[in-house]
């Protein structure tokens, strides 16, 4: 009886310490800080490439101050002006390819981050082949648990010679 109360310590105590063991491991593993917001951005990128309107504005925060700089020099703000202008473009696309270069995500901060990139796009517009290329600065916000857009900048690489530049910023 004796031998087995001593053989019943001995398994608890290892089991104890393998225990200890594990949970040490796995305390010490260190936690990417930009994983989430990568995550986000990636998930933004496919509903892209899939044309889905209801993918891409899940992954911008609702609310009166989202701000969007179009490409094209305008500005939306607003949830709902983002996501009805998001639903009448992507009503005439098709084929969607996009790329991404230069990613580079910094974090602001334990709930607020931002992410930079250069961007290549090929679309159809009503069956009418377009391609543009360009820069884009995306705002992320912590809302909940989940990483939400709050604001969006994007410019082309090789904007209209119409649009005004200060001459000192113009390049050869």
């Amino acid at each position: 009886m004796r031998k087995a109360f001593v053989i019943v310590v001995a398994l608890l105590g290892l089991a104890t310490v393998s225990y200890s063991q594990k949970h040490a491991a796995a305390a010490a593993k260190p936690v990417d800080p930009v994983a989430g917001v990568h995550e986000a951005f990636d998930r933004l990128i496919e509903g892209i490439k899939q044309v889905n309107s209801d993918k891409v504005m899940g992954l911008y925060a609702k609310g009166n101050d989202l701000l969007v700089f179009n490409n094209n020099g305008t500005a939306t703000k607003g949830w709902d002006n983002v996501n009805d202008a998001t639903r009448q473009v992507y009503a005439k696309l098709s084929n969607v390819a996009i790329e991404i270069t230069g990613l580079n995500i910094r974090m602001l901060g334990k709930t607020g981050a931002y992410v930079t990139c250069k961007w290549k796009q090929s679309q159809e517009n009503e069956g009418k082949l377009e391609t543009s290329s360009g820069r884009m600065t995306l705002v992320y916000q912590l809302v909940g648990t989940d990483w939400k857009i709050v604001h969006r900048h994007t410019s082309p690489d090789r904007p209209d010679a119409t649009r005004p530049v200060f001459p000192s910023e113009r390049q050869p």
